[in-house]
């Protein structure tokens, strides 16, 4: 039986894992107190792990089925790895995702079937940017007024990728107010980047509520910043958070390995 320490970040959301070692099998009480842990926190993150990325596929089922991801990339030995990065090699980019800013959003929403759990886990960071910043939609939800909850329980939005050709044929919509199918809680579940509108209102109409409420959910008071080491590995419940990532130098190298579980059953 493992024993670890989670603790708490003191911000919104999100607490550090000490003790475990990720290159070793985990017990099902330790799955099962993280699991506890990764629900109360919405993100939690392991320090100077040195992992292979077959233990990383391997720590990833203890929350679902880690798949390819949807986008394409280079051929690579374990298929359920997608390589966040700016680097090129022989002319050609190693990963996806460059350098730039990325702006707030819950992954994988522009799909029917949105992303549920993310892990990332950073091999090099720049000298200076390239954070990550999470925040809690629960928060955000429970600090509106009822007024405002009772207005936007109800509707729904459509979801679309700023790259048309990885968005689907038909539009997708999901909740303005999500409900986490295992906590049972809550969760405004709009974002700036891949939320476009909401359905049933006069654009206007409906531009100035998504503003309204993107800017309430986003507030510093809902958010925690990581700054990213070597060895980090961070996993995040996209049903109730959204994240930014911060841009950086391009002369700079980041790259990241990553998995991602779909389903919006248990973790």
């Amino acid at each position: 039986m493992s024993t670890f320490e989670v603790i708490p970040t003191g911000r919104a959301l999100g607490a550090e894992v000490i003790g475990l070692d990720l290159r070793r099998e985990l017990d099902e009480y330790t799955v099962g107190r993280l699991r506890a842990a990764f629900l109360d926190h919405c993100v939690l993150f392991f320090r100077g792990q040195e992992i292979s990325q077959a233990d990383l596929v391997r720590f990833t089922r203890y929350f679902g089925n880690p798949v390819p991801h949807v986008r394409p990339q280079p051929d690579r030995p374990i298929e359920e790895i997608f390589v966040i990065s700016n680097v090129t090699e022989d002319g050609k980019p190693i990963g996806a995702l460059g350098s730039e800013g990325i702006p707030f959003h819950s992954d994988l929403s522009y799909l029917p079937e949105p992303g549920t759990v993310s892990l990332l886990y950073a091999l090099e960071i720049p000298d200076e940017g390239g954070e990550t910043m999470w925040a809690n939609g629960y928060a955000a939800y429970e600090a509106l007024d009822p007024d405002m909850q009772t207005r936007i329980n109800g509707l729904s939005a459509v979801h679309r990728h700023p790259i048309d050709a990885l968005n689907t044929p038909e539009p997708t919509t999901h909740p303005v107010v999500r409900t986490h199918p295992e906590t049972g809680r809550e969760v405004i579940y709009v974002s700036p980047h891949l939320t476009y509108r909401i359905t049933g209102m006069e654009r206007e109409v409906g531009q100035a509520l998504l503003d309204e409420l993107i800017a309430h959910a986003t507030h510093s008071r809902f958010v925690w910043k990581h700054i990213w080491q070597v060895g980090d590995l961070v996993m995040w419940d996209n049903r109730c958070t959204m994240h930014r990532r911060t841009p950086f130098d391009d002369r700079q190298r980041r790259v990241m390995w990553r998995t991602q579980v779909f389903g919006a059953g248990t973790v």
